[in-house]
C-alpha cells in the first residue's frame, strides 16, 4: 500500500494519528482541510454542513494529490473525513490500492473534542451532521478499522501492521 487515508468524523484524530504515522514511516502528510476552497470553510465556520456538491471538487483535487505523490514514489498519508462510500470511491478511483483507517469514535466523545479543539474552523454544531452523512466503511476493501480513543501508539502500531511496514 503506497497511499493511505485517515479518515472519520471530526473529532477523531485524523490529523494526529496521520503526523505519527508520517514521522514513524517517512511518508508524505497530506491534510486535507488545507485543501477546501473558501467557501467551504465559510460555510462550516457558519455552522452550515456541507453537501455532496460541496465536496466534489475538494475530493478529486484530494484524489489528484494522492496520486501526485505515488507516481514520484513518496508513500503518502491524506487526512480526509471521506464520511460516505462514493466519497471514498473518489480517492480509489484516483489510486488504486488505496487504503483506509476509519478512526471510530462515539457521537459524545467526537462533539467534546470539537468543542475543545483550538483553532479549527469546524464548530462543534457540525459533529451531528458528520454522524449523518458517515456510511461506515464495512465490507469495503482495504479498510481498518480503529477506537479512535485508544492510545496514540497502539493506533500507530495497529495501522503499520495493517501496512504490513
Amino acid at each position: 500500500m503506497r497511499a493511505l487515508v485517515i479518515m472519520g468524523v471530526a473529532g477523531c484524530g485524523k490529523s494526529t494519528v496521520a503526523a505519527a504515522i508520517c514521522e514513524q514511516t517517512g511518508a508524505m502528510l497530506i491534510e486535507g482541510d488545507a485543501f477546501h476552497p473558501e467557501e467551504n470553510v465559510l460555510k462550516m465556520r457558519a455552522g452550515i454542513p456541507l453537501n455532496d456538491g460541496d465536496r466534489q471538487g475538494w475530493l478529486e483535487r484530494l484524489g489528484e494529490e494522492l496520486a501526485r505523490a505515488v507516481v514520484t514514489g513518496m508513500p503518502a498519508v491524506l487526512t480526509c473525513s471521506a464520511l460516505k462510500r462514493r466519497y471514498r470511491d473518489v480517492l480509489r478511483a484516483a489510486v488504486p490500492g488505496l487504503g483506509f483507517v476509519f478512526l471510530q469514535l462515539s457521537q459524545e466523545v467526537a462533539a467534546e473534542r470539537v468543542a475543545h479543539r483550538p483553532g479549527h474552523f469546524m464548530p462543534s454544531s457540525l459533529v451531528d451532521s458528520q454522524f449523518r452523512d458517515l456510511e461506515l466503511p464495512i465490507g469495503e476493501p482495504d479498510v481498518l478499522t480503529v477506537c479512535a480513543t485508544n492510545v496514540l501508539s497502539s493506533i500507530v502500531e495497529e495501522v503499520i501492521a495493517f501496512l504490513d511496514l
